[in-house]
């Protein structure tokens, strides 16, 4: 499983210690397949032997590691035997200047950050690599998720990865794009009428009747270990500074989890200082309870009623992490935001055409998102803004309103009718 610039045997370096509850604070054995804290049915976190990692993680021996994505942070990830590692490139994305969207909304230091390039489209790629491969490392065989899409390609693709079984339970409106990622790689595609909530009851079934081991969002603790990384790039991409605000499309929400916790790790080891981005959570009007209970004072969030959003992976009424992304956010200075449905395909064509590529619809919500903070005075035209592009485009369903393609017979005679169309169009 092992890749180019990744040792095929032996220790990572992992300096993992143990999982704590990330609401009641108690410690438990990180040795045995965990879901969640069995205290208050909350999140479990990977904690680290900080100090060590610190000693084999300095600004000079990560200069010097010229491979390995997402593995290049391998003391703090919790992986212990290469053996196990399931790797296809996932990590090291570009971040990267959007010139012209910024030159239009008068930001000068607007970047996007390319998650839409890792191997399986989108940024679930890091935390199924992460997940799969630790589940696998302590005896996994078959590994079940409910998903909007994206994670349950990542799902199946590293399942396949590290030789494991994989059954993906998928609402039936789900981006066809993702049904077939799923059946490519061979893993089970389940189809439910139902929203991912109700699909994350069919894969508890599943879990319990098959001995699957379940690996939803935040009910087992490693996919974020493989989100966090993104918070780990960004320091580094940006010589061990912060931007001064993260806006990031939001369902489940473990990518803003994940990078707040990174950032505390970066600190702990010395690598950044105590400086930190202002958090923007964005999601759709139709779906948003985050954004609803960061703007009523609340620590948790109520399940949203009816959930409706074309951006699949914004559709998920009820996030098992709502406390932690609602404290990342205060904690931050920042807020979450909800964008209108119509803003979604507007953004998407928008991006494509300032020259950013044919992005996500939850890519165009975080977008969309820039003009209402800069409005409300959140963020500033002249600071360091990140945005998460998150998933390609054509892992969304397409769009129903664009151009009809111009169409001619192979007829040359007819061709220069089509020449001086196009040099009217111009």
């Amino acid at each position: 499983m092992a890749t180019i610039g990744l040792p095929p045997t032996g220790p990572t370096g992992s300096t993992l210690s143990h999982l704590e509850g990330a609401l009641s604070g108690r410690r438990h054995d990180a040795e045995r397949l965990s879901g969640l804290d069995p205290a208050d049915a909350k999140p479990l976190l990977a904690r680290y032997d900080l100090a060590r990692a610190g000693s084999a993680l300095t600004r000079i021996s990560l200069a010097n590691r010229s491979a390995g994505g997402v593995w290049r942070w391998r003391e703090l990830l919790p992986v212990r035997s290469w053996e196990f590692v399931a790797h296809m490139g996932e990590g090291s994305t570009p971040l990267e200047p959007a010139r012209r969207l910024g030159a239009r909304l008068g930001m000068a230091q607007l970047l996007l950050k390319r998650e839409s390039l890792n191997p399986t489209g989108s940024f679930k790629a890091r935390g199924m690599a992460v997940a799969v491969s630790r589940a696998a490392e302590l005896g996994a065989s078959h590994v079940v998720a409910p998903s909007a899409g994206n994670a349950g390609g990542a799902l199946a693709a590293y399942a396949a990865a590290a030789g494991v079984r994989a059954t993906v339970v998928m609402p039936s409106d789900s981006p066809a794009a993702n049904q077939l990622e799923v059946l490519v790689a061979g893993a089970d595609c389940v189809l439910l009428d139902g929203l991912i909530s109700d699909c994350g009851r069919l894969a508890r079934l599943v879990a319990e009747s098959f001995g699957a081991f379940d690996v939803s969002t935040l009910k087992e603790p490693y996919r974020v270990e493989g989100k966090k990384t993104m918070g780990f790039e960004l320091a580094e991409q940006l010589a061990w500074r912060l931007p001064d605000a993260i806006v990031y499309p939001t369902g489940g929400g473990t990518g803003l989890i994940g990078m707040w916790k990174a950032f505390d790790e970066l600190e702990a080891i010395g690598l950044i200082g105590s400086a930190r981005p202002r958090m923007f959570s964005v999601q759709a009007e139709g779906c948003a309870p985050i954004v609803r209970a960061f703007e009523d004072g609340e620590r948790f969030a109520v399940p949203w009623e009816n959930a409706s959003t074309a951006a699949a992976g914004l559709r998920v009424p009820s996030a098992v992490g709502d406390f932690l992304i609602l404290d990342c956010l205060r904690q931050s200075g920042g807020a979450a935001v909800a964008v209108p449905e119509g803003e979604l395909p507007k953004m998407q064509r928008m991006l494509a055409a300032a020259g950013n590529g044919y992005l996500s619809l939850e890519t165009a919500a975080a977008v969309a998102a820039v003009p209402m903070l800069l409005e409300t005075r959140r963020i500033d035209r002249s600071e360091i803004v990140v945005v998460f592009d998150t998933g390609a485009g054509f892992k969304s369903e397409p769009p129903t309103e664009l151009p009809t393609p111009i169409r001619v017979s192979n007829d040359p005679n007819q061709w220069d009718a089509i020449v001086s169309r196009l040099r009217h169009d111009a």
